[in-house]
């Protein structure tokens, strides 16, 4: 009886464990979102005056997340896969100058559009090419391309002017910003939308395809990956494609909110996504994450973002946000050592 008890009550203890770490990321999106709805709002002028939870605050809380949101998922497939890439903030600036600047020279929503996509892509395969081709560390080659993508849109800007916009006898086309702010459903603007399809379709890849497959089998294992015939370098190539193409997507976003092509736009955009992998329980190491729960911790991230606006003064933010990465990346490796060592 008594050896009975005991196991009864290890795998309740096993399957509450288990409920935590799948949705414990839920209970702090509400908890944040709690939080901020006690805090006075009436200093920015983002938020009309009251509640948090007003509906066109949430609206514009959402509408400012798009790029992250569109960033999360493939990250976190790239992390899971054990690899990195801490050039996606220059590579979302370079798309945002690139987009900014084909609209304001006459080029066609679309045609921009796809453009820059393919930009995206190119850069991606930069990535790939060094790290599976060159067979250079991630964090090393990455880190090359994060100074070498940034350098690329500075040069594209001209000498004197800090972004390209409007002026000089050019002018934004009037589309421009329809993408990042215009409502086209529940007042949220196609930027948004893009976010969640990206978001669904990874989702989708990640439990019903061969690339989530492969991604979680080359980060849990390596080894025993290419033993089994799975070929990695051609998985994490792919990985970082789709990781440019997330960021170029980021940098249209952006850049469309903006209505400018700001070189420094994604500027930290490569450690807030780390948080957000962290926060969402991808294993730093891999072979373990979520895309669906690194979706929650963007808009995690974005809500305490934006209400530290009212709640920290400016030169405290960034250290909140580091101390919040640390936690993370804490939590993340005790969780790690603790399911290695069950």
């Amino acid at each position: 009886m008594s050896n009975a008890h005991t196991s009864a009550t290890t795998t309740f203890g096993d399957r509450a464990a288990r409920f935590a770490r799948n949705y414990y990321i839920y209970f702090v999106l509400v908890a944040v979102v709690a939080l901020l709805s006690l805090a006075n709002l009436d200093r920015f002028d983002l938020f009309e005056r009251g509640n948090f939870l007003n509906p066109n605050n949430i609206i514009n809380i959402l509408r400012v997340s798009a790029p992250l949101l569109t960033l999360a998922g493939a990250f976190t497939l790239l992390m899971v896969s054990g690899y990195i890439d801490l050039s996606v903030g220059s590579a979302m600036s370079l798309s945002a100058v690139v987009y900014a600047l084909l609209a304001i020279n006459g080029t066609p929503f679309l045609a921009a559009f796809l453009i820059t996509m393919v930009v995206g892509a190119g850069l991606g395969s930069i990535n790939g090419f060094l790290v599976v081709r060159l067979k250079i560390t991630p964090v090393i080659a990455t880190l090359i391309t994060l100074s070498l993508f940034k350098g690329v849109a500075l040069l594209l800007v001209e000498d004197g002017v800090s972004a390209i916009k409007s002026g000089g006898g050019l002018k934004m086309p009037s589309w421009f910003n329809d993408y990042g702010r215009e409502g086209v459903l529940l007042s949220l603007p196609a930027a948004f939308w893009v976010a969640v399809l990206v978001t669904a379709v990874l989702v989708i890849a990640q439990n019903r395809t061969l690339l989530g497959k492969y991604a979680a089998a080359t980060g849990g294992n390596p080894t025993a990956a290419k033993l089994s015939g799975i070929n990695t370098g051609k998985v994490v190539f792919l990985l970082y494609v789709i990781v440019g193409v997330t960021a170029a997507l980021a940098g249209i976003a952006r850049s469309s909110f903006m209505s400018l092509g700001d070189p420094l736009s994604g500027d930290g955009m490569e450690l807030t996504a780390i948080l957000v992998v962290l926060l969402g329980g991808t294993a730093f190491s891999g072979g373990e994450g979520r895309v669906l729960r690194s979706f929650i911790g963007a808009l995690i991230i974005m809500a305490l973002t934006v209400g530290m606006l009212t709640l920290v003064p400016a030169y405290y933010q960034t250290l909140v946000l580091g101390t919040a990465l640390l936690a993370a990346a804490a939590s993340n490796h005790l969780v790690s050592r603790k399911e290695a060592g069950s």
